[in-house]
């Protein structure tokens, strides 16, 4: 169970300190800056993205879809979760204080980002067979190819 679990919730806690360490950048250097924000921001969506990316890569070649996708499903909630509700409080501020409209767009944005990271990493490893099921039937091809025929006897 603990091999399962420890590594998604050490990339959702990366995700998440990603936020974290953009949020306090924010704090001390941009909070009168939206141009400086907005990059900011943009740059931590960049890194949950290939982070996302690293994480789809490292699970499509080692595991089904099945338990693929909702292992990053859970990745993506919790980071999400974390980043939108916990993250404001590094950077000095409360989750609604911007107000409903905001917070929501944030948890979409997120959400969309870690998203099509996960996605473009599976579709990349899908391309380029080295996925799960790619692997597996290169590995049932070969074994049937490698036993020798059989002699009909009559």
């Amino acid at each position: 169970m603990r091999d399962r679990w420890l590594p998604i919730a050490l990339v959702a806690g990366v995700n998440f300190a990603a936020n974290l360490i953009a949020r306090f950048i924010v704090w001390l250097s941009a909070s009168n800056s939206d141009t400086g924000q907005i990059t900011i921001g943009l740059v931590v969506f960049g890194v949950v993205g290939v982070v996302m990316i690293w994480a789809g890569v490292r699970w499509g070649r080692r595991y089904p879809m099945a338990r693929v996708a909702p292992d990053l499903a859970v990745i993506i909630l919790a980071s999400c979760l974390f980043s939108v509700v916990l993250g404001p409080l590094a950077g000095g501020a409360l989750p609604f204080q911007e107000g409903v409209g905001l917070f929501f767009g944030e948890i979409w944005r997120y959400v969309l980002y870690a998203a099509a990271g996960a996605v473009l990493g599976l579709l990349v490893l899908t391309m380029l067979g080295k996925d799960y099921r790619s692997q597996a039937l290169k590995r049932y091809a070969e074994l049937k190819q490698a036993k020798p025929r059989r002699v009909v006897r009559r």
